[in-house]
């Protein structure tokens, strides 16, 4: 039974080693800046300063033109909500195949897009790995997964890796949320807990946009995006 428990979470540990060195500190899911230092049992989603590379919040969006899994391109420019119309704006997540993060965040992605997808914010998801350096994001292994998942969403590739650096992103999974102007009003975490979703306690993501449906700024505004490093050769 010893050898049994040691082996399963030596697996464990290989998984997340794999997913891209993931420092001691950002395994332990975002914390409010307000609130005071928890240790990791306890720690949640951490509020930081924006960074100086990248999009920021209040800044305009870098536009794209990607394509999906579907073989068709798709911009800021012409994406529609699950209703056809224009969007009241977007929420743009960088995930991945094969990130356990993004894996374990996966039906969350899901579940994001069939509830708000209609009330005029869908999910953009973009793949941004170099399959060079992950082969299991390969644009074929994309259309793979959207299949096999039924994804509601686009899945977008962002081949030769020029989006990312452009929007700032480090992680996967990581999240931009865009106005009906395409202005950044909310980046980082999901929620509080991006490996177990039977642990979330705060919705960071979901509450950023109910308060752009009430015309609010969100609050916070920017969490720590916990995950995988992106991968590039």
């Amino acid at each position: 039974m010893r050898h049994l428990i040691f082996l399963s979470a030596l697996a464990l540990c290989l998984a997340l080693t794999s997913c891209g060195e993931v420092p001691a500190e950002e395994q332990a899911e975002a914390t409010t800046a307000t609130e005071p230092e928890k240790t990791e049992e306890t720690a949640e989603a951490k509020t930081v300063a924006q960074k100086a590379d990248g999009v920021a919040v209040g800044e305009k969006a870098p536009g794209f033109e990607l394509k999906n899994v579907d073989g068709e391109m798709y911009s800021l420019d012409n994406i529609k909500d699950a209703n056809g119309e224009q969007p009241k704006g977007y929420i743009v997540i960088f995930t991945c195949n094969t990130c356990p993060y993004a894996v374990a965040s996966e039906q969350r992605i899901i579940d994001l897009h069939n509830k708000y997808a209609a009330q005029g914010f869908p999910v953009v998801a973009i793949q941004p790995n170099d399959p060079a350096a992950q082969p299991g994001d390969s644009f074929e292994q994309m259309q793979e997964r959207a299949k096999e998942m039924d994804y509601p969403f686009l899945y977008l590739f962002d081949e030769g890796q020029k989006v990312y650096p452009e929007y700032g992103a480090t992680r996967t999974p990581e999240v931009f949320l865009l106005d009906m102007d395409k202005v950044v009003r909310y980046h980082g975490a999901i929620d509080d807990s991006v490996r177990d979703p039977e642990a979330v306690e705060e919705k960071f993501l979901e509450k950023a946009i109910e308060s752009l449906q009430k015309g609010e700024a969100p609050a916070p505004a920017v969490t720590k995006a916990v995950g995988c490093s992106i991968k590039t050769v």
